[in-house]
């Protein structure tokens, strides 16, 4: 994972089942929203519905808004599309990716990790999901649905007043049982503040202290979602061997059903802690850069089957 410099322009991935809002939101983003020079890249041009007076010119498929935003179609490979758009780099500060709705964000985010030159010029910000919450009940068996909740930073949840207030209720608490890194805004017509969106910093290892997992109540276990969450808080230091062979291990036999890691941890003999977080097994960290006055660990699992006694069973065994 890049760090988040100055030169580097941040990404939005944006995601959601179909007809959740992704299209209002991007329409959004594009026109309502004046403060801000945002490139947005879709699937297709035509699906967005953008009013193609606000269009003041065109080549073959990068589209320039009047109001200083930019939009184009992802036709073929998104590494070369964005290969395009820096070309431009001066007429925006901001790029927001919409992924197909029945598409798993997984190789999108990736794509920030392992293109060398893509990382030398963009940082992932957040993943962003809408979800509507008067039909994501049809969709809750479907692995998409589950996995764009399980990846995101910030979630919508939109159509809000389509539901009763005890549905919504019991809709939040699920979400926060499968994902409770996400941060989730109750919107309708997928109304945002901008600044909710992007630049949030859902990426940005120094804001990776900041997790505070929200322990899951008892009746946060009552769904048998199989993608869920697993958060573990313990004092003392770690023996930092015993911690990689775990990770290590863990990474190799279920990366891809861990979606995301996240995490704080005071290792014996070093000054200040380590803060990391992972995708799937793409794992990156560092130590902080001060002193904190507490020896908690925080860790935080996202994923798909995981055995919470055996998570927490294992990481015991790595402290002092």
């Amino acid at each position: 994972m890049t760090t988040n410099g100055n030169h580097t322009v941040p990404v939005t991935v944006l995601t959601g089942y179909l007809g959740a809002g992704k299209t209002t939101l991007l329409n959004r983003i594009l026109t309502y929203e004046h403060g801000k020079n945002v490139a947005v890249i879709v699937n297709e041009f035509g699906e967005v519905g953008i009013d193609h007076q606000l269009v003041v010119n065109t080549d073959e498929e990068i589209f320039e808004m009047n109001n200083g935003c930019i939009c184009c179609t992802v036709r073929g490979d998104l590494i070369r599309i964005i290969g395009n758009l820096m070309k431009r780099r001066h007429k925006f500060d901001h790029l927001v990716i919409e992924t197909t709705g029945l598409a798993d964000p997984a190789p999108v985010i990736q794509t920030f990790f392992m293109d060398e030159d893509i990382r030398g010029q963009t940082h992932l910000d957040a993943v962003v999901t809408v979800v509507d919450a008067k039909h994501i009940h049809h969709h809750w068996e479907a692995d998409e649905a589950q996995e764009q909740i399980a990846f995101a930073d910030v979630i919508l949840l939109n159509k809000t007043d389509l539901v009763s207030a005890e549905e919504l209720q019991a809709l939040a608490d699920r979400i926060q049982a499968m994902n409770p890194l996400a941060n989730v805004h109750y919107t309708q017509h997928a109304a945002v503040n901008m600044d909710d969106i992007l630049n949030v910093g859902g990426f940005d290892l120094e804001r990776a202290v900041s997790i505070n997992p929200n322990f899951l109540s008892e009746d946060a276990h009552n769904h048998d979602d199989t993608v869920g969450s697993v958060s573990i808080v313990a004092q003392g230091e770690l023996d930092g061997a015993r911690l990689q062979a775990w990770l290590s291990q863990l990474l190799q036999t279920q990366g891809p059903d861990i979606f995301r890691m996240k995490g704080i941890l005071h290792l014996a003999g070093q000054p200040t802690p380590f803060v990391f977080q992972g995708v799937h097994m793409l794992f990156d960290g560092r130590p902080l850069d001060r002193p904190v006055n507490h020896q908690r660990n925080e860790l935080v699992f996202i994923g798909r089957n995981l055995d919470e006694q055996q998570l927490r069973q294992q990481f015991a065994a790595c402290l002092i």
